[in-house]
């Protein structure tokens, strides 16, 4: 009987290696969804890009590596994306094992009582003189699928794919928090600097009140003047506590960030000390593919249900499959391992063709291969999503630094402005309103200039997002 289950064995391997083949062609991933280079980039064929680089090296700043460092570590979104990694892990693992055969053991013991007036009652009476009948049996079953097409080849394809794009959705996760931790930072630097211009326009306000009342004492102003430079004082003082709540509110941003319960966030350098880099390099739309992990993940989408077309396609054919039981078995328990009277052995193998649940099976391929067609619209749009993001990051740079350029100059010109203001003013040569107004002036461009500062930080760690880059 070995010999017999050995051939049997054989016969199936032979026709699994020579029949073997794939029912379903894969679709690749459109060469035509990538354009040639990205809109307001200079045009070139250097596939270099400030994505390749480390988060490390592309942020200079000690306490946002510090931050990041936290968040990668410890932020509970990062931590589910690693769980997700170990489950498709394990059923990658799992695939593995489809097409090795399954063994079952198996202890049974039954008794039966036939009726004394059937044909078996009356013979167990007369044969063996007692009228029940025990059986006990030990065996092992084995069974067997020959993925002749390609099936099991594709479930662990799919299980495989699918265990990368986990991975991928956890790298797109991480480039995600690395960017907003960096731009929560920026933001927070930017209030400090924001808090600083009002308590420092305060004390000016202070300084032009003062004078105004001193005007006042001696009949060259009415008392509106001084109604008028308190309002404008009250209005500076009114930033300070604004400002320090969205200071507090932008720490516990950046706690939830770092999985960290709120505190404050310790900052050793200042939104002017901090340089902007120029990131000239790029790259070309083509390498999007290998360093985005969204459109990368899309790739893999696509993968995975060209493997779902190839396993719904292969329901179509016959499966081959081979079992085979043995063991021992008796009627008395005092015989049940006398060995060889109660071996038994069977063996079968058979192709199985489905009939009635040919409609199911066909709906079931028609969902996958419209849910394949989705993947490569959704490969699309993941590619149009991240090379708009790209322009939009590259424009932003670019007009952002031109828009300070004016504005530094528009500040440099309100100083000078101020300084002149009161100069002529403490002559009686000018009015107080041209005072305050300048004053005002000032105030609101200090305030856009550390704005501008921010944004223009906040679009270089936006390229680098969008490129790629802060999941290595």
């Amino acid at each position: 009987m070995k010999k017999y289950i050995t051939k049997i064995v054989m016969v199936a391997i032979l026709i699994t290696t020579l029949i073997s083949c794939s029912v379903s062609k894969d679709i690749e991933t459109p060469k035509d969804a990538l354009p040639e280079n990205f809109r307001n980039a200079s045009v070139s064929k250097d596939t270099t890009s400030i994505a390749d680089l480390e988060w490390k090296n592309f942020f200079t700043e000690k306490d946002i590596i510090k931050l990041i460092d936290s968040a990668v570590v410890r932020n509970n979104d990062l931590q589910i994306a690693t769980k997700n990694i170990e489950i498709a892990q394990y059923r990658f693992t799992q695939s593995k094992w489809n097409n090795v055969p399954q063994i079952n053991l198996g202890v049974t013991a039954s008794t039966s009582n036939p009726s004394d007036n059937s044909f078996t009652g009356k013979n167990l009476g007369q044969a063996l003189g007692q009228n029940h009948i025990n059986d006990f049996t030990a065996g092992a079953t084995l069974s067997w699928e020959a993925d002749i097409w390609g099936k099991i080849k594709n479930q662990k394809k799919g299980a495989f794919a699918e265990y990368l794009q986990s991975e991928e959705v956890k790298k797109a996760l991480q480039t995600t928090i690395v960017a907003d931790v960096s731009k929560g930072y920026y933001n927070l630097l930017m209030l400090d600097a924001q808090l600083e211009i009002a308590r420092q326009t305060l004390k000016l306000n202070d300084s032009t009140t003062s004078i105004i009342k001193l005007k006042y004492d001696a009949g060259q102003v009415t008392s509106l003047a001084i109604q008028q430079s308190e309002a404008q004082k009250l209005n500076s003082a009114q930033l300070i506590p604004l400002l320090e709540q969205n200071i507090a509110i932008q720490e516990n941003a950046l706690s939830v960030l770092t999985g960290s319960f709120p505190d404050s966030k310790q900052r050793t350098i200042r939104l002017s000390t901090i340089a902007v880099k120029n990131n000239a390099a790029v790259g070309i739309p083509s390498s999007l593919v290998s360093r985005r992990p969204d459109v990368k993940s899309a790739e893999l989408a696509l993968k995975v249900a060209n493997a779902n077309v190839g396993i719904t396609k292969a329901d179509f054919y016959p499966a081959l499959r081979i079992t085979a039981q043995g063991g021992v078995n008796s009627f008395e328990a005092s015989n049940w391992f006398t060995i060889p009277a109660s071996l038994f052995g069977t063996v079968a193998g058979g192709l199985t063709q489905p009939l009635l649940n040919n409609k199911r099976i066909r709906t079931q391929y028609n969902i996958a291969v419209v849910e394949r067609e989705k993947a490569v619209i959704n490969f699309r749009q993941s590619v149009l999503v991240a090379v708009s993001e790209v322009a939009d990051a590259l424009v932003a740079v670019e007009k952002l630094q031109q828009q300070e350029a004016f504005l530094q100059e528009r500040v440099k010109t309100l100083q000078q402005a101020i300084k002149n203001a009161n100069l002529l003013f403490k002559n009686g040569m000018a009015e107080y309103l041209e005072v305050l107004s300048a004053q005002a002036s000032l105030l609101q461009s200090e305030l856009e200039l550390a704005d501008i500062k921010r944004a223009q930080l906040s679009a270089n760690t936006e390229l680098y997002r969008a490129l790629g880059g802060g999941w290595r």
